[in-house]
């Protein structure tokens, strides 16, 4: 932010301590320490509360965006037709024919077993 070098801060510190003196420079500077932090923290406070009003704001844009776009009601009330046509019926397998020689026996179902 400010462009202070390590000879600008010895320059501050030299003419504080003939200004001030040596008596009263530690308690000075601890006011000065107190005061920065002080508006560091009101700064970083204000921030904060203006990054959370920032985020809200955009929050309610994207929910009357998607209220616009798509409204629940007219999903509920009026239902799309599927995309996709039913299902087309599987084709039958056809099993290989049995080996020559060999006799077919088949069992017999529920129906001809009673009848």
């Amino acid at each position: 932010m400010f462009d202070v070098g390590f000879w600008e801060l010895v320059m501050v510190g030299v003419i504080a301590l003939l200004v001030i003196g040596p008596k009263d420079l530690p308690r000075v500077a601890r006011m000065a320490g107190l005061w920065v932090g002080r508006a560091r923290r009101t700064l970083a406070s204000v921030k904060d509360e203006i990054d959370r009003e920032f985020k809200a704001q955009e929050l309610k844009d994207i929910l009357e965006k998607q209220a616009r776009g798509n409204p629940l009601e007219t999903l509920i009330e009026e239902p799309r037709p599927l995309a996709r046509t039913a299902p087309a019926q599987p084709a039958p397998v056809s099993m290989p024919p049995p080996p020559a020689g060999t006799v077919e026996t088949t069992k017999p179902n529920a129906d001809q077993a009673a009848g």
